[in-house]
């Protein structure tokens, strides 16, 4: 072998510190790293390092293996056993106050009966890129890239899609250029069927998030969520429990519309951590409508979504 310091001297600039030459006789080999690259460029940069190498005198030969360090990326799905019980909510919630904790988020709106997150996440009408067939998530106001299912057919179309038609499609969205991110929060449909087990089975989450409302129907079918996940091996990260308690605009009474502490109570039974309460309160309704989450911003109700927020965290700091 001799002194590739040539070669090095001469790949330096073009190729911004990310290449690794040596010599054998008259052939280079070069490891070229392209981490953080967009991958329509990569013949391009491949190209530029190779003719700079052959520039070398004595280089005949260049064999060049392209590598990246790819981003350990967790994924936390955020699941319900039955529909309405504000799980979009939650999960553009938790998305903006993950980021506000330092996560590098993006968000996948999986739900095939009712993709919602565009709306509450201000980006609604707005349509994917792709480029070398892989999706560009679209950026947000929150700094949350997203992909949604509502975003690959046209406004107002029913998606009537069997399970290996929406199966590929989170595929396609698990996949897309998520760039940087280090967290994928997945909205998922409600219940236990298809896209929920291809989820598991193809794209392990790292831990679920689960969300009820008070009431005992609503903790019957969290319990199947629940019990879904903990026979796939998925961490339970804890239970949500929304809609819990209506405080009167008028007088400041506290009502129980759905009940009060179920999914606490079933926390508790089912040996698994309690995230917190967020009240049934129209302020949230208004903000959720207007693609604004309550917990991007300052008001009250922004601090249930916080405290839900802060406690995932924790839970991935201490290494899930």
């Amino acid at each position: 072998m001799t002194d590739s310091t040539p070669l090095e001297a001469a790949l330096a600039t073009i190729s911004q510190g990310r290449a690794t030459a040596r010599i054998e006789g008259d052939r280079a080999s070069i490891i070229l790293d392209v981490t953080g690259i967009e991958a329509a460029e990569h013949k391009a940069f491949e190209a530029r390092v190779r003719a700079a190498a052959l520039a070398v005198p004595g280089i005949a030969s260049v064999r060049i293996a392209l590598t990246s360090q790819r981003t350990r990326r967790l994924s936390i799905a955020v699941a319900s056993g039955k529909g309405g019980v504000g799980k979009s909510t939650v999960s553009a919630n938790l998305a903006v106050a993950l980021k506000a904790g330092g996560r590098r988020v993006g968000l996948v709106d999986a739900d095939i009966y009712g993709p919602s997150q565009p709306k509450l996440l201000g980006v609604e009408g707005s349509q994917p890129t792709a480029k070398e067939k892989v999706l560009q998530p679209v950026a947000t106001p929150f700094g949350v890239p997203l992909l949604s299912m509502g975003m690959l057919v046209a406004p107002d179309q029913a998606i009537a899609w069997r399970g290996p038609m929406a199966a590929g499609a989170l595929g396609q969205m698990m996949d897309a250029n998520w760039g940087d991110a280090d967290t994928l929060v997945l909205d998922l449909p409600p219940g236990t069927g298809d896209v929920q087990l291809t989820m598991i089975q193809k794209h392990r989450p790292a831990g679920a998030v689960i969300v009820s409302t008070p009431q005992d129907l609503a903790l019957i079918d969290a319990r199947r969520a629940i019990d879904l996940f903990k026979k796939a091996g998925i961490p339970i990260i804890g239970l949500v429990e929304n809609m819990a308690g209506y405080a009167c605009p008028h007088c400041g009474e506290v009502s129980d519309p759905f009940g009060k502490g179920g999914a606490e109570a079933a926390a508790a039974d089912l040996e698994i951590p309690f995230l917190g309460r967020i009240p049934l309160d129209i302020a949230i309704r208004t903000a959720s409508d207007a693609g604004q989450p309550p917990a991007s911003g300052n008001l009250p109700e922004a601090a249930a979504f916080t405290a839900i927020g802060d406690a995932v965290l924790r839970w991935i700091n201490d290494g899930g």
